[in-house]
């Protein structure tokens, strides 16, 4: 619990969705599974008003899934 509250931690976490959408090595498709869902959620959030949840934090949880799962299937050298 202590780790989804640090800045460090979040830092950490969204420099590495950078460098995995900035790498020629994810495709693009891949790519798309985690900025689509993000970019429709921070236009649409009014369509879907029965999910408690802030934009922030939506993006916060996919951006951690994506980072996990792209590393995991790419290895976490992938870069640009």
């Amino acid at each position: 619990m202590r780790k989804l509250l640090s800045l460090r931690h979040w830092k950490h976490v969204f420099v590495r969705v950078f460098r995995l959408l900035a790498s020629k090595d994810v495709s693009a498709a891949d790519k798309l599974l985690f900025a689509i869902p993000v970019l429709l959620y921070w236009v649409l959030p009014d369509a879907m008003p029965l999910l408690p949840f802030d934009d922030i934090a939506v993006t916060m949880a996919a951006a951690e899934f994506f980072t996990r799962y792209m590393e995991r299937k790419y290895g976490s050298g992938s870069r640009g």
